[in-house]
């Protein structure tokens, strides 16, 4: 049976760069859907609470809304609705923010903490394993490369050709 994704789209008539791009998304969306998947059986957890934890374990002097808004690429709502229910279960506090009286800041509780530093672990051991197809030096390859193209889309983004 034939799998239906994103670069089932693309024949050998389309340009490369086409194909390329097909490709990524298709890699990408599969490795997304299975973190998802793995998050939610072991866990009962999504990956935007998993990411939201994540940012707020990066920043023990916890986080305003409208940064982990920015930092998530969620809107504000989003990010509320996540924040209320993490908290409702004790995953992470709100805290007034002593440099500005009409705002909080949002930590992780210490059951938030050592709940993701064990969903941390597991995460990174499967995409560890999604990756093992690879090996060391095909990862470094494909990190260079990605690193050239992520360079080349940020001078576009700053004025460059498109």
């Amino acid at each position: 049976m034939e799998t239906i994704d994103h670069e089932t789209r693309a024949t050998d008539d389309d340009h490369e760069a086409l194909r390329v791009w097909l490709r990524l998304l298709t890699c990408t969306n599969i490795v997304e859907s299975r973190l998802r998947t793995w998050l939610r059986t072991s866990y009962d957890s999504t990956l935007p609470r998993f990411d939201l934890m994540a940012q707020l374990d990066r920043h023990p002097d916890g986080l305003k809304m409208r940064e982990l808004s920015r930092r998530l690429m969620v809107t504000g709502g989003n990010v509320t609705g996540l924040t209320d229910k993490l908290v409702e279960e004790g995953l992470v506090e709100r805290r007034d923010d002593p440099r500005d009286r009409r705002a909080y800041t949002v930590h992780l509780t210490p059951e938030g903490k050592r709940l993701f530093r064990k969903m941390a672990g597991a995460h990174e051991q499967w995409v560890i394993d999604l990756f093992a197809g690879l090996d060391h030096g095909e990862k470094m390859q494909m990190l260079e490369l990605l690193n050239r193209l992520k360079r080349h889309l940020g001078q576009m983004e700053n004025g460059g050709n498109a």
